[in-house]
């Protein structure tokens, strides 16, 4: 048996304001809106990971969801020039990640990283 998938599934009353952070932040693409529901992908072969942790790292919160980018510093730059709040300043963790945390418009706590080169 292999696992093909696992799906985030973030409850909201707004789903086109979740839609639009997402796809505006992040540049994920819509592949499925029924308007109760929409469905958003990046066009990469994600591997299928799911953590457990007691904590989030350098005393920080367990986040909701773990987003790794190719370019964390520009996406860093979007989401402040969009005016969204950052919970945690771009960090380069001793760990081997670059990553900040921010809020998205439902309330969880992304954590948004890229692996150092």
């Amino acid at each position: 048996m292999t696992v093909k998938r696992i799906v985030a599934n973030i409850a909201t009353s707004s789903v086109q304001e979740l839609q639009s952070f997402y796809t505006d932040v992040f540049d994920l693409d819509v592949v499925m809106d029924m308007g109760w529901i929409a469905t958003l992908a990046s066009g990469e072969n994600a591997p299928v990971q799911i953590s457990f942790a007691s904590e989030g790292g350098s005393g920080t919160p367990v986040p909701d969801l773990s987003i790794e980018v190719d370019d964390v510093d520009a996406v860093y730059a979007r989401a402040q020039k969009a005016g969204h709040a950052i919970f945690y300043p771009l960090t380069d963790e001793p760990w081997g990640v670059r990553r900040f945390y921010l809020y998205d418009p439902a309330g969880k706590l992304l954590n948004v990283l890229a692996h150092n080169a």
